[in-house]
């Protein structure tokens, strides 16, 4: 039987909350997994308020929050910050997703 853990949250992400104030505006970043998407599944990540049955992931003074139908389909993935040419943007490693789009935002168990 395998180990349910929690996502984790790099230094790194939580440092960039930082840098945009999200804490400082009560906000937390919040991780979601919908139906859809081009793989079965979607991430949807934002910034929002912490809702009471939230799993609530602390560092830096910031937050961020998974909801607890998401949650099983985040155990063990890590919740990082990725500065590449491309762009900057909050990326999801996820150990549970068989396969996964190009776009990085989709993803099918």
């Amino acid at each position: 039987m395998e180990l349910t853990l929690p996502p984790k949250v790099t230094e790194r992400a939580f440092a960039r909350l930082a840098e945009i104030g999200a804490g400082d505006q009560g906000k937390a970043l919040r991780v979601a997994v919908e139906g859809g998407g081009c793989s079965g599944f979607q991430y949807e990540i934002k910034l929002d308020d912490v809702a009471a049955d939230d799993l609530v992931l602390e560092g830096a003074g910031q937050k961020v929050v998974v909801d607890t139908v998401s949650l099983p389909f985040l155990t063990n993935a890590t919740i990082d910050f990725s500065e590449e040419l491309i762009g900057a943007r909050f990326v999801i490693e996820n150990p549970n997703a068989t396969s996964a789009c190009g776009c990085g935002t989709s993803f099918s168990i």
